[in-house]
């Protein structure tokens, strides 16, 4: 598949911004939707409109089979050992707190720690502190090395006998490196010490196998791997979901209910109270088919070569800090957050933006990383497999422009 074939899939992509070609690189952020998620988000909103698990007639049965047939495909995708093991939420934040909430009334009590890296985006940050919060644990942090690579020295000696569990990114919102997460999951295991990957970023460029990376929680959002928003997934061992309470009370994650007491309904539907997203969940299916179009070896060799160059570009630019740099043959995601000395992030961004550039600057929802490398906010472009040479050679000269004329 030729890059252009690619763009034709997009219609977001094709507009204008300012009278200039839109050159969409906050992928990291919400990537483009491809008409096949648009059209099954729309059959289903016209046609299949019918809440699932309930009804007996043919819209309700409709509906319920895209919800479940979804949630193999999703199964099959990770490569969880059973469908029990997936469970729909709205997200990526909605995963965590889940995990936050339900892992923490079930394993947690006074005096247990969990660990978070110093790279974590804020939703996997605030739910574990509110959780150690409520449950009187201690929240440990993995830091980060000047290069942006986690300190796995410093995990081995913070890990304990209380150690319950660590929340770490498969790739950083804000670095874009990817980290090592099978390495990670056997040093925790070996110390009895589960974990939850962050795949918001690493299941766009990486994919994962669960099974393989031996992860106990994996957790991911639709609407960065071109979905529908509002859908996400949380992958949880089966051993583990079963011992954990309902996150949520409500119809559909019961068994049965009576006054004198409420048994729940078997896994997944004991985590998913209520009408679900029915409308927008089956999107998953043709957006990660999409993605998985995107690994013919044309695109991925192109866009290898985009990253190059816009790696090999910024990181020799002496007005340029780039944080994030990849080791030998570390794997880095098309992902570029920066700063210019004497240059304010939101000012390059908005002077981007009238050239039809679209780019991400602040804090990226990961302030304790910006207070790690002292600076206030960065500039951030993030690419996705339709993006193109022209658009990385165009981003390059606005950028330069916009820099003097700010300098």
């Amino acid at each position: 598949m030729h890059v252009e074939e690619l763009r034709k899939c997009f219609p977001g992509l094709s507009q204008t911004v300012y009278g200039k070609p839109l050159v969409y690189f906050d992928n990291a952020a919400t990537s483009m939707r491809p008409v096949q998620v648009i059209d099954k988000l729309s059959n289903l909103s016209l046609l299949k409109n019918s809440n699932i698990h309930r009804a007996v007639h043919a819209l309700a049965a409709e509906a319920t089979e895209e919800y479940e047939r979804t949630r193999e495909y999703v199964r099959a995708y990770l490569n969880a050992a059973g469908r029990e093991e997936i469970v729909f939420t709205s997200g990526t934040t909605a995963a965590i707190n889940l995990v936050a909430f339900c892992f923490g009334e079930a394993f947690i009590e006074e005096g247990d720690e969990i660990i978070v890296s110093e790279e974590e985006h804020h939703s996997n940050i605030v739910p574990w502190q509110m959780m150690c919060q409520r449950k009187g644990a201690t929240l440990k942090v993995l830091p980060v090395d000047d290069e942006g690579h986690l300190r796995l020295d410093v995990l081995k000696g913070i890990l304990t006998p209380r150690t319950k569990l660590l929340a770490v990114a498969q790739v950083s919102n804000t670095l874009g490196i990817e980290n090592p997460i099978k390495e990670i999951v056997n040093i925790c295991h070996s110390k009895n010490c589960l974990v939850l990957t962050d795949g918001a970023q690493g299941i766009v460029h990486t994919g994962i196998d669960v099974q393989d990376a031996g992860c106990d929680f994996y957790v991911f959002s639709g609407h960065k791997i071109y979905g529908a928003t509002g859908t996400g997934v949380l992958y949880g061992k089966k051993e583990l979901l079963e011992k954990m309470p309902p996150y949520m009370g409500g119809g559909e994650m019961i068994a049965t209910v009576k006054f004198s007491g409420t048994t729940y309904a078997p896994l997944p539907g004991k985590f998913e109270a209520g009408t679900q997203n029915i409308n927008a969940i089956p999107t998953l299916v043709p957006a990660l088919e999409m993605a998985k179009q995107m690994s013919d070896n044309e695109l991925v060799q192109y866009g290898k070569g985009i990253s190059d160059y816009l790696y090999q570009t910024l990181s020799s630019n002496s007005r340029i800090r780039l944080f994030g740099v990849p080791r030998g043959a570390e794997k880095k995601i098309p992902l570029f957050s920066f700063t210019v000395e004497g240059v304010h992030h939101e000012d390059l961004a908005l002077i981007l933006d009238k050239m039809g550039i679209a780019v991400r600057s602040g804090q990226m929802c990961a302030e304790p990383m910006m207070d790690r490398f002292g600076v206030t906010g960065m500039l951030r472009a993030s690419l996705a497999p339709y993006n193109t040479m022209e658009e990385a050679e165009y981003f390059i000269k606005s950028l330069e422009k916009a820099i003097d004329m700010l300098l």
